[in-house]
């Protein structure tokens, strides 16, 4: 096939259709890395959650390390799709997997090095901060067979194979449902067995990457030095701006988690839980923004400037729809998931603000990440890095400082939400405007 299979078609089609798959594939992740925890809380120890909620906020600097190397990768790869040029689509698929490693690598060694003095500078303490030191050690490396998985999973979406990219992360999920009880309750080994767990997830997300991407499809060439040393300045140009974009939100919750951590354990362990809430509940959020990369990119490469509007349109109303349906969902639940996880009164406090203000900030949160996709595969991706540094970095901190002296933890889910939405509702008009003012002459700028 020598077309795009978005260059055709509804794109409000394509919108729903890449994103359901995407989100039913990352959903699932995020439902068994949920399950994870609520196995963990079973033990009846507040510090397990608590030590995962301190790693988390160090993985999660690195998990979007890999997420903006999958943007560059899905980038390059749609745009040579809708130019036709399906040798160049291959090669910088290849080089893409490759980079990826080894930026993976090198990230995972710094992380190694210093884990005991990161998960310090996050706020832990005592027996928690040494238990989640080792739980980091345990898992950082698996960072590289994780980074081979993602790169893939965006080869396939920049096809718009959307149901194979959701294989990649749902066939690893549904070991890591099955086999993450055994390991933590079955085995006993707590904390250790959630570690294992979650190695063996990103080596099965490696494996079935590969084969979906690679062997059935023959979407990559085998990459060589000379084609890496040829794709690396192509690809940084994207992936460094889309790095720096996706650092923001990790940046934002280690700031937020040391902010909760003098609340109390109860507190970061609410805190823990309401970040795999929302990736949970948010992952059609999530999934858009890489399901929209794809079809912009494609038919960014092949000059087509009024699909890329309604690409655009479609997408920000996916987002109300979507987060209206969550916020219901939630609002409603509060009482279940604070009982499910044996939260203490100051969590389910914590719990509830989140469900009641900190769901519907994502509303203009969703909008944010149109604006991404669309900054990042149209060429101005530094915006992007403005944005949302802005939200996490700028606005969220001190706003989160403030409101906590009066409200305690809830003050910090407050402080969140507006930052948010004062962001997600300029992106909003910032990429409306850039995407219906673009000509056929802009285009080929930005694509030499």
């Amino acid at each position: 096939m020598t077309e795009g299979r978005f260059l055709t078609g509804s794109t409000m089609g394509h919108v729903v259709r890449m994103s359901a798959t995407g989100a039913f594939g990352i959903t699932f992740v995020f439902l068994v890395d949920a399950a994870n925890l609520f196995w963990l809380s079973q033990i009846g120890q507040p510090k397990l959650v608590a030590a995962i909620g301190f790693a988390y906020a160090i993985q999660f600097f690195s998990v979007s390390v890999g997420t903006g190397l999958m943007i560059a990768v899905t980038a390059l790869v749609s745009r040579s799709i809708g130019q036709g040029q399906r040798q160049h689509a291959r090669k910088y698929a290849g080089a893409g997997i490759a980079i990826s490693v080894i930026v993976q690598c090198i990230v995972g060694l710094i992380i190694l090095i210093f884990s005991e003095q990161l998960i310090q500078l996050a706020g832990a303490k005592g027996e928690t901060a040494s238990v989640a030191a080792r739980y980091l050690r345990l898992t950082i490396m698996s960072l590289i067979p994780m980074a081979v998985g993602l790169a893939c999973s965006a080869t396939l979406r920049a096809e718009g194979l959307g149901a194979k990219a959701m294989y990649v992360t749902l066939i690893p999920g549904i070991l890591l449902m099955i086999i993450d009880p055994i390991l933590i309750l079955g085995l006993g080994w707590g904390l250790d067995g959630a570690a294992v767990g979650l190695v063996l997830f990103r080596f099965a997300l490696a494996g079935v990457g590969l084969f979906f991407a690679v062997h059935q499809h023959k979407l990559a060439a085998m990459p060589t030095v000379d084609g890496i040393h040829k794709t690396v300045k192509h690809y940084f140009r994207i992936a460094a701006p889309a790095i720096m974009t996706q650092l923001a939100t990790p940046a934002g919750n280690y700031f937020l988690t040391r902010v909760m951590a003098p609340f109390g354990d109860d507190a970061v362990a609410s805190w823990a839980i309401i970040a795999r809430l929302t990736a949970l509940a948010f992952g059609g959020l999530f999934a858009l923004s890489g399901a929209i990369g794809g079809i912009f990119g494609q038919n960014f490469g092949a000059g087509q400037i009024n699909r890329l509007v309604t690409t655009y349109r479609d997408a920000l109303v996916f987002c109300l729809i979507y987060t209206l349906c969550m916020w219901g969902i939630f609002y409603t639940k509060t009482s279940y998931i604070a009982a499910s996880f044996g939260l203490q009164r100051d969590g389910t406090d914590i719990l509830n603000a989140f469900t009641s203000v900190g769901v519907g900030s994502y509303i203009f949160i969703g909008a944010l990440f149109v604006s991404n996709a669309a900054f990042n595969n149209l060429g101005k991706p530094r915006r992007s890095v403005v944005l949302n540094w802005l939200k996490d970095g700028v606005l969220s901190w001190p706003l989160a400082i403030w409101l906590s002296a009066s409200f305690g933890g809830i003050g910090i889910i407050y402080g969140q939400a507006i930052a948010g939405i004062m962001m997600g509702a300029f992106a909003a008009l910032w990429g409306w405007r850039y995407v219906s003012a673009l000509t056929v002459a802009d285009m080929a700028i930005t694509q030499k």
